[in-house]
């Protein structure tokens, strides 16, 4: 299930404009493929991130994943709930386990990324 309400990044993120915020999580396909989550790291407040950079890194059981930012802006807000419960990726990706929130975002660089339907056909591809 893959919410209609975002837009999407090649390399797992999620990006929801919400009451002049932009909240960034990583997708369902994307925890399940990481397995069971064990820490997440993520950028200061108040730092500003261009599209693509590096904004933390979410380690689990299998692997370590950089978490990059879908569009360029100001990180506003960490979730605090991840640092003593990062499993809340697994258990609500799109929900209780958003990455952060970005303030002064370029809305222009949303165009660029994929819709539900667009994202769904890629991981369907294998990407």
């Amino acid at each position: 299930m893959i919410p209609k309400d975002r837009k999407y990044t090649e390399s797992h993120e999620w990006i929801k404009v919400e009451n002049g915020l932009a909240i960034v999580g990583i997708t369902d396909h994307a925890q399940s493929e990481l397995g069971d989550i064990t820490f997440v790291e993520l950028a200061e407040v108040d730092e500003k991130k261009q599209a693509g950079e590096e904004c933390g890194e979410i380690e689990s059981v299998k692997a370590a994943s950089d978490i990059n930012a879908p569009v360029s802006g100001v990180i506003a807000e960490v979730n605090p709930e991840l640092e003593q419960k990062p499993e809340l990726v697994n258990q609500a990706p799109f929900e209780a386990g958003w990455l952060f929130k970005m303030k002064d975002f370029d809305e222009a660089g949303l165009s660029g990324l994929m819709d539900a339907a667009a994202y769904q056909t890629m991981i369907e591809g294998g990407g």
